[in-house]
């Protein structure tokens, strides 16, 4: 018995040895983009990115399993837009944002779902979609310089087809919804492309 316990209590503490670790900071950087985390002692991390006019943050919370890193982030995913108004009028589809900069409603993407079909129309200067469907399952909205989980703005249940949107401070912000980092060595961490950083090869090189 004795010696079962002692051999389970080695065994603990190899898997304890062998678990990775990460602290510390964290850069990628390619042509004019750069991004870089601090992943804290006490389980904490701080991210930011910069690529051209478009510059965003993250924090929260990670946590080591195996060589996988699981960020938590302080935002909540899918809650970049709130409707404003919503109503059932006329035929189609119509979705129009506002927001105080004009620049920012030309860049937000628009799917439709009908059933395992979809349709992607993109907001003209006025920030305004207008789609001539006889019926849709889902609408679904993402802003392509603050890309992120996507926003459901009306499902099954839903019968409107006029809505009136605007855009949350947390576009900025980035949730890490689905996106794990792989932990290559003691000084570089991975991930593969993702809706925030759609390219290959994206390493985060220890400082």
């Amino acid at each position: 018995m004795k010696r079962a316990i002692t051999l389970l209590l080695l065994f603990i503490n190899l898997k304890i040895m062998a678990q990775k670790t990460i602290q510390g900071e964290y850069y990628f950087r390619r042509t004019e983009m750069v991004a870089g985390f601090k992943f804290s002692a006490d389980g904490k991390f701080e991210f930011f990115y910069s690529y051209g006019a478009v510059d965003r943050v993250a924090s929260g919370t990670f946590s080591v399993e195996g060589d996988t890193v699981k960020l938590k982030s302080s935002k909540e995913a899918g809650k970049d837009f709130t409707i404003v108004t919503q109503s059932k009028q006329g035929t189609g589809y119509q979705i129009k944002f506002e927001h105080a900069n004009q620049y920012l409603l030309n860049h937000i993407l628009c799917v439709f779902f009908i059933g395992e079909k979809k349709e992607e129309v993109f907001t003209d200067k006025n920030g305004e979609v207008k789609v001539d469907l006889p019926h849709c399952d889902k609408i679904y909205v993402q802003h392509t310089l603050f890309p992120d989980i996507l926003t459901l703005i009306k499902d099954e249940g839903s019968d409107n087809n006029n809505f009136t949107l605007s855009l949350n401070p947390s576009l900025e912000q980035v949730s890490f919804k689905g996106v794990d980092f792989q932990i290559i060595d003691d000084k570089t961490i991975t991930c593969l492309p993702n809706y925030f950083m759609p390219m290959d090869g994206i390493k985060f090189i220890k400082n």
